[in-house]
């Protein structure tokens, strides 16, 4: 078969769904066609773009590689034929993007700024999952990316919606000196006796979702300091041996700090874009979405450790 603009928009729909069932009631297919569909596209592509499982399809790693290529063709293609306002003293659309802390932005935001150059944006950094909802609710942002866990999907009104576009296991920093610093990967128990920084209430589930991962550990924290600032003051800390921290995949650690995976992922995160109904088209969000994912992709493609840790356990975060 030749390659159409449909089969990448279907391979698009099944990732975001999370099942070909789910992608056929999007698309008004049967399931039955749907997969039949998937499987000539596979075919074309000549490798297998998702992996089945109990819960439904989850990318393979050629499959985020095809999937973050096709977001983008995607997108171009919805722009195709938008006009470019006159210079008439028009005033240029603003879109408020806002960001919980993740390293996601600066990539994001270079990629929208290519993609839609005649959009004007604003960004911020706002720390609470939560907050960042009230100000999308109250009309005070268009867009953001905040974080929610599992079983704790992100909580909002029908004004505002959200996709996600990465889930990724939370890793643990160390001082370099450690006595665990050539572990492959290290038991949350391992560090029942250790000092803890730990960012504040998400108001999305963190800390909560930490404290019961050590409660499920055995243990209860000897000593936590509350800690929310300049990520590389924090790795200082971490490096002259103060205390350990829960850190993100994308991490970049710098000397005198290395970054473990927990033994069985005991935490996970996911990055979610959401945005207020009213305020972006559906073209605009699909560009911000690709945007975010390509952006992410990026980011993890710069971590040895999580490379490390996804060649051993087979397993890719899902985008």
């Amino acid at each position: 078969m030749d390659l159409e603009l449909r089969h990448l928009r279907v391979l698009c729909a099944i990732a975001d769904a999370g099942t070909v069932s789910g992608a056929a009631g999007v698309l008004g297919y049967s399931q039955q066609a749907l997969s039949a569909q998937l499987r000539r596209i596979e075919s074309y592509f000549g490798d297998l773009l998702f992996e089945r499982n109990s819960g439904g399809v989850e990318p393979t790693p050629y499959g985020v590689e095809v999937l973050t290529q096709a977001r983008d063709v995607v997108a171009r293609a919805n722009a195709i034929g938008r006009r470019r306002p006159a210079d008439g003293g028009r005033e240029r659309r603003v879109l408020r993007l806002a960001a919980t802390n993740s390293p996601v932005l600066p990539g994001m935001a270079s990629r929208i700024r290519s993609r839609l150059p005649d959009l004007v944006f604003t960004v911020s950094s706002v720390y609470a999952s939560s907050e960042i909802v009230e100000l999308l609710e109250r009309g005070e942002l268009d867009a953001a990316i905040a974080a929610d866990y599992p079983g704790l999907d992100l909580r909002h009104s029908d004004a505002v919606t959200h996709r996600g576009f990465a889930t990724e296991p939370s890793f643990v920093a160390l001082s370099a000196r450690h006595r665990l610093r050539s572990a492959l990967e290290i038991t949350l128990a391992d560090l029942a006796d250790e000092v803890w920084f730990l960012t504040p209430d998400d108001g999305a589930g963190w800390p909560s979702v930490f404290y019961g991962a050590c409660r499920s550990a055995g243990f209860t924290p000897a000593a936590v300091n509350e800690f929310l600032g300049d990520q590389l003051h924090l790795q200082d800390m971490i490096a002259d041996g103060l205390g350990v921290s829960m850190v993100q995949a994308t991490t970049r650690p710098i000397p005198g700090v290395v970054v473990k995976p927990l033994a069985g992922t005991p935490l996970w995160c996911r990055y979610v874009l959401a945005w207020r109904r009213e305020s972006i088209t559906d073209e605009i969000a699909e560009t911000l979405f690709g945007s975010a994912v390509a952006a992410y992709r990026n980011l993890i493609a710069q971590a040895p450790h999580f490379q490390l840790w996804a060649s051993r356990t087979h397993k890719n975060v899902r985008a």
